[in-house]
């Protein structure tokens, strides 16, 4: 991987002495404040959460002056630089200026409400039967119980976050439109996108094509859901409410068939991870021991992967369970490590991270899809062949089954926030109940105005995020192609050579991995895989028409 060379040109010699400056001020910011933020996701206490928005804030002050976004356009407007990874720098740094344009005062206040709405899902707690529970037990609930009264009362206890945080969340939504209209952009869902290297119609366009081509595969799926869910809470399939699935938004496949978590339980799903991902070609050990991965009180309830310096020291935050739904958790955070332990540190620190927030989720989806994977079970789980046997066929419609649920749900997240951002004064309320009935084919619960919507973290804390998980699986199932047909040769036996085979790290490190972000994904997805991003071979996994 080569690095940046001399300067030569008075813009080159413009740009490096810039960047000497920027980095040697923002390097030693972004350490502090992902210190700051990591603490505070793991006790829960105010004064981290404090300190994180704080630098944060003067992280983000640092990209809003003027005369360095004014320097940097008018490098640009020079034209393209001699040496490539100064003139991608230029391009990615005037993007991440642009963006920060914006009075000191709007930046502070917008950070204010990110770390307040974080540290307020942080440290929520529900309430059912008079008690504080956890995430992970309403979801029990949720997956075992046959009482439908309990269910709902579960259901309705996920929401409860919703009043707590939609007003403050709506005044984010406002001052984010209004920091964006400022910079010229019509809401700051399409700035997000723009400056994110991404097209908004044409993610939209893709996002009709999958509607489309899933529907067919959707009716069939959720009708026999439905009949299945009628039968096991004897009503009427019209009668199913949302409670009545497995997971407070439907975006987890219900049990079908066999149940998954039978294979894990008793196990150390922590030490599995490790093992697995060394027969592979990646030493994840240090990184799970820097990691947090169980349950404790005042801990954020949700899991990441967080780079806290770009370079060795790596962390994943979980709340281990043993369950399928906590293997495939572990495997997908350690796919985000992985990535990020690989990048290349030859490269320049502005570069030296992920091509693209859709790259680093296909790295996670590529590894998260093995723990219903039957080969993966056999091998790693140590299942019971002969059990197997008998389940590998529902495990493997287990498996595309989550994947198309997880389609249908990801289009209601992608197409409520964009409609958040047109209009944040429209009926949030009734439009997510909308979204809900025309991508899930979910009934809304009758005479409930409730913010249902706002109960999601990602709209408080990663806006404009969502549609990087359904790119991500996209580039995961054309990865996924790649390494079994091109890299493993295909075969018969291929699926227990990719389990086992350490071609896999040695591909995707060379590939895929080192490049940082010198590329954007675009670049990236063709030079790993030979072809642009497509949406057929994600289709055909879902629909069983591939090898795959």
């Amino acid at each position: 991987m080569s690095t940046t060379a001399t300067p030569t040109g008075t813009s080159e010699r413009e740009l490096a002495e810039f960047l000497e400056r920027f980095v040697a001020e923002m390097r030693p910011l972004e350490l502090k404040r992902n210190e700051a933020s990591w603490l505070a996701n793991t006790t829960g206490e105010s004064r981290y959460e404090e300190e994180s928005a704080r630098l944060d804030s003067e992280m983000r002050l640092v990209l809003a002056r003027r005369e360095s976004y004014a320097l940097l356009t008018r490098l640009r407007e020079r034209g393209p630089l001699a040496d490539p990874l100064l003139d991608r720098q230029l391009e990615l740094l005037h993007n991440d200026h642009r963006a920060r344009q914006l009075p000191p005062e709007m930046i502070e206040r917008q950070v204010q409400l990110e770390k307040s709405l974080e540290g307020r899902f942080n440290r929520h707690r529900a309430r059912l039967d008079g008690r504080e529970v956890t995430d992970n037990e309403l979801v029990d609930v949720l997956r075992d119980s046959d009482d439908a009264a309990q269910r709902r009362q579960a259901w309705e206890a996920s929401k409860q976050i919703g009043r707590e945080v939609e007003s403050e969340l709506l005044t984010l939504v406002r001052l984010r439109n209004e920091g964006a209209r400022s910079l010229g952009f019509s809401n700051y869902y399409s700035m997000a996108l723009e400056l994110d290297e991404l097209d908004e119609r044409e993610l939209f366009t893709l996002f009709d094509e999958l509607e489309r081509e899933t529907t067919p595969l959707w009716k069939e799926y959720k009708g026999a859901l439905d009949r299945r869910l009628g039968e096991r809470f004897g009503v009427a399939e019209e009668a199913l409410r949302p409670w009545h699935y497995a997971d407070p938004f439907f975006q987890e496949a219900p049990a079908a068939e066999v149940s998954l978590d039978p294979f894990y339980a008793g196990q150390d799903l922590v030490a599995l991870t490790e093992r697995y991902f060394a027969a592979v070609g990646f030493s994840i050990h240090d990184t799970v021991r820097r990691s947090d991965l169980f349950e404790r009180p005042g801990k954020c309830q949700h899991a990441f992967c967080m780079s806290m310096d770009r370079g060795d020291d790596v962390r994943v935050l979980c709340n281990v369970r043993p369950t399928e739904r906590w293997m495939g958790t572990l495997l997908h955070e350690y796919g985000h490590a992985v990535y990020d332990l690989h990048v290349d540190r030859a490269l320049p620190w502005w570069l030296r991270t992920q091509a693209h927030v859709l790259s680093t989720e296909a790295s996670a989806m590529l590894f998260g899809r093995l723990s219903r994977n039957p080969v993966w079970l056999r091998e790693w789980a140590r299942a019971d062949a002969a059990e197997l046997a008998k389940s590998a066929e529902p495990v493997a419609r287990a498996v595309r089954r989550q994947l198309l649920v997880q389609t249908r749900w990801e289009m209601v997240m992608v197409h409520m926030e964009r409609a958040l951002y047109r209009d944040p004064d429209q009926d949030l309320r009734a439009l997510w109940w909308d979204l809900v009935e025309r991508f899930q084919w979910v009934r809304r619960p009758e005479g409930r105005n409730e913010p249902d919507w706002a109960t999601k973290i990602h709209f408080s804390v990663a806006p404009a995020y969502y549609h990087n998980y359904q790119l991500g699986e996209m580039l995961a199932s054309q990865l996924q192609n790649h390494l079994l047909d091109r890299i493993l040769g295909g075969g018969a036996d291929v699926w227990e050579r990719y389990v086992h085979s350490p071609k896999v790290a040695e591909f995707l490190v060379r590939e895929f991995y080192a490049a940082g972000r010198q590329w954007n994904w675009r670049h990236l997805t063709a030079h790993a895989t030979g072809r642009p991003l497509e949406s057929r071979p994600f289709v055909d996994e879902l629909a069983g028409r591939s090898s795959t």
